[in-house]
């Protein structure tokens, strides 16, 4: 996943750790998908590309998602003969054991490498007990957050600019509008509420079922520079997804301040804080509801959201990320 011309959104938590290694002086030679749309023939080309590349002999061959990016760099590194890193990031660990054939191939990749990423510690006890054999090879580092970009910010003023009108309290979820994300239930819980403006940023299967509802706004997709925009606009952000192997969109929304409402389940509850959001029981509309309403007597600007995204910095992350890729070059040169 990789932000492209017809998809600015797509894979940015993946181009901001690229960006962060080029930074520092590294020469990156990226293979990608960048698009949602299109056939299988797009991962087909990924695999030629990227097999074409490891005839320059990188020094490492580093990829995101176990499947089909991890099994493809997992051929990749073998033509030339580099040492393989993969970030596991949710989805590709759900789909081992779930569908027929990802098994097989994630553990090609998994076992092959020399480090796997996960973004969690919920997601690498959950990648563990599907590969067992990765017990003791995995390290938890998320893709971190731009707290340059994502930053406190005057809501009024960042809601004229982006033309977002409506009666406050002013709710905003920022991911695709699908059952996993949980956005139907977030909608009724906000129902509830009989008050405010709810914005879903972004686009998915369950659009029809949200447009037409009173107070409730899609906007669809919008490029991830502009992102923090709408994170600023808001008084909370909502993720009550049903599972969040991270929470992307949770970090950065705290990182401008913002309350936020997350689910329980995954990976938010080691870093939303109590007194900077709230954890729900995503399968339970009254517990989201509560959520929002509990979310709003939260401090806004909210300074201890700021200080727990703090610890995220994507410098830092990736400052690790960078130390995980330089010692599977030497532990390779060493044998």
């Amino acid at each position: 996943m990789f932000p492209g011309p017809s998809d600015p959104d797509f894979g940015a938590f993946v181009k901001q750790i690229a960006d962060e290694l080029e930074r520092a002086g590294h020469s990156i030679d990226p293979v990608v998908v960048d698009r949602r749309a299109g056939s299988v023939l797009k991962q087909a080309r990924l695999a030629g590309a990227a097999l074409s590349r490891a005839r320059r002999r990188p020094d490492v061959v580093y990829a995101h998602y176990l499947f089909p990016a991890g099994a493809v760099a997992a051929l990749a590194a073998q033509v030339a003969r580099a040492p393989l890193v993969l970030t596991a990031h949710g989805r590709d660990v759900r789909n081992i054991g779930t569908i027929r054939g990802v098994a097989r191939a994630a553990r090609f990749a998994a076992i092959r490498s020399e480090t796997v990423i996960a973004v969690s510690d919920y997601l690498r006890r959950d990648l563990v007990s599907r590969i067992p054999e990765l017990d003791g090879r995995v390290q938890v580092i998320d893709c971190g957050v731009d707290l340059e970009r994502f930053r406190g910010r005057d809501a009024s003023e960042a809601r004229r600019r982006i033309g977002w009108e409506g009666e406050p309290p002013f709710f905003l979820c920022v991911g695709t509008l699908d059952e996993r994300k949980n956005v139907l239930r977030l909608a009724d819980a906000f129902a509830r509420l009989g008050r405010g403006t709810l914005v879903f940023v972004g686009d998915g299967p369950a659009r029809s079922k949200l447009q037409g509802r009173p107070r409730v706004r899609l906007v669809g997709r919008v490029p991830h520079g502009a992102i923090a925009e709408w994170i600023a606009a808001c008084d909370v952000l909502c993720q009550p997804s049903l599972v969040e192997p991270f929470g992307q969109a949770l970090l950065e929304g705290m990182a401008s301040e913002r309350p936020v409402v997350a689910t329980r389940v995954g990976g938010p509850p080691e870093f939303v804080t109590p007194s900077a959001g709230v954890l729900v029981d995503p399968v339970s509309v009254d517990s989201i509801a509560a959520g929002l309403e509990d979310a709003l007597s939260l401090p806004n600007p909210n300074a201890a959201g700021r200080a727990a995204a703090a610890e995220h910095d994507v410098h830092e992350q990736a400052k690790r990320i960078e130390s995980v890729l330089k010692r599977a070059v030497e532990r390779s040169a060493a044998q």
